[in-house]
This record gives structure tokens, C-alpha cells and sequence, in this order.
């Protein structure tokens, strides 16, 4: 009998370490919920990064010109990789233009209604 307690004990561990690392490591891992991105002169543009994954379903949308971590927009501007206003011209703006013109409810088009001073 105190054996069989010992290996659910056991058993259960195992599930509960299991279930932590795949939260940790897994395909849910989505990263910040909501992003500061540099806007230049025009102010900052906070980002929120969790609904566009939920509206989006496909983060190669954006990721395939930039890469997964935090600082990689300006690193590749830095590098001469990407153009300046590239990312919120050509991927946001149109995007979100895109969703306009198609009668879904989209994100903003003015650049004022993005950037804050």
C-alpha cells in the first residue's frame, strides 16, 4: 500500500514537472503581451503583441522580415537591413488598410493614432 502512494506520488511529480516545461519551452510561449517600439521623432508605438497573434494566427506575417526577440527592428534599421519607417508603413499601416477596405475591424491608420508623445 505505501508503495503504491510512493509511485502516484512520484507519478504525479513527473506530470507536474512535464507540464511546466512545456509551458516554458512550448508553442505557447508568445512572448510579451504588449510591446514599446521606437517611433522616432514621432513618439513611441505600444504594441500589443498578444491580440495581433490572436488576430493574425501567423507571426511569419511579420517575423519573416524581422526576427523573434526584442530589439531586432532597430538592430537590422542599425545595420542598414531595413528601411527606417519599413515595419509600420508596409506591414502595419497596410495591414491594417487591408482589414479596412475588407469591412473587418482593424488597427489604425494615422500615424497619430499610433505614436504617443
Amino acid at each position: 500500500m505505501r508503495n503504491k502512494g510512493v509511485l502516484l506520488l512520484i507519478a504525479g511529480l513527473i506530470i507536474v514537472v512535464a507540464a511546466a516545461a512545456d509551458r516554458g519551452m512550448g508553442s505557447d510561449n508568445k512572448g510579451a503581451g504588449k510591446i514599446m517600439l521606437d517611433g522616432g521623432s514621432r513618439g513611441n508605438v505600444p504594441f500589443p503583441h498578444h491580440l495581433h497573434q490572436d488576430n493574425l494566427k501567423d507571426c511569419q506575417i511579420c517575423h519573416a522580415v524581422f526576427e523573434q526577440k526584442p530589439g531586432s527592428i532597430e538592430e537590422l534599421k542599425a545595420r542598414g537591413k531595413l528601411k527606417k519607417k519599413y515595419v509600420m508603413n508596409q506591414l502595419c499601416t497596410q495591414c491594417h488598410r487591408q482589414g479596412k477596405k475588407a469591412g473587418e475591424k482593424s488597427g489604425p491608420t494615422a500615424c497619430a493614432e499610433c505614436h504617443i508623445r
